[in-house]
């Protein structure tokens, strides 16, 4: 049976859990101005080719979006 690693608890205040959550937060916003461009050339695009290739795009960065998000809730979970 394979183990669960778990990552130490992380304390209000401590500066590798601020740390983290400051890199997560600017992920998700660099995630979500991805994601706006890829809707933006999705919305523009008229071959079928291109259109398809904009669906996949915007399917794996909102699974993406949805991992960076659900770290951030877990991270404030810990405080």
């Amino acid at each position: 049976m394979a183990q669960s690693v778990r990552k130490p608890a992380l304390r209000r205040g401590d500066p590798a859990r601020e740390e983290e959550r400051r890199e997560l937060m600017s992920s998700l916003s660099h995630t979500r101005t991805l994601i706006n461009q890829a809707y933006g050339g999705f919305n523009t695009a008229s071959d079928a080719d291109l259109i398809e290739s904009y669906v996949f795009e915007i399917n794996a960065l909102q699974a993406r979006y949805n991992y960076l998000l659900r770290r951030v809730k877990e991270l404030e979970e810990l405080t």
